[in-house]
């Protein structure tokens, strides 16, 4: 599936990352918690985008007499494959190059873009 993984709405991201955060399967009062300090929000509207998220397949929801709990499909892992190659396939032409002076460009410090060399070369990525 990582290759067939659609680029998520900004809010439902956000959702999914919190989730990912969590010990799964996730409360909604911890996964409102993750969210709290950068993304609140309603009830209603957490619950709308868990919803969405169990229906295009990121997320399973069990219920477990009034509570419902919350346990991801995709792991953070091979959402970001999925997403960088998207951009690097979509927004790069597919060229290498394009691809590494947006990555140089996107405001990496030096000691980042040093770190990323080590591990090329090291060849543990």
């Amino acid at each position: 599936m990582k290759n067939g993984i659609r680029r998520l709405p900004d809010a439902e991201q956000e959702v999914m990352q919190a989730i990912w955060a969590c010990t799964a399967p996730a409360a909604r009062t911890d996964i409102e918690k993750g969210l709290f300090q950068t993304h609140p929000m309603a009830m209603t509207t957490l619950l709308t985008l868990l919803t969405r998220l169990s229906e295009k397949g990121f997320i399973t929801i069990e219920k477990n007499g009034r509570r419902s709990y919350y346990t991801p499909c995709v792991s953070r892992e091979d959402y970001l494959a999925a997403q960088s190659k998207s951009f690097f396939e979509k927004l790069c032409g597919g060229n290498l190059s394009v691809f590494a002076n947006a990555l140089c460009d996107s405001g990496l410090t030096k000691d980042e873009i040093a770190e990323l060399r080590t591990l090329l070369e090291r060849d543990e990525l």
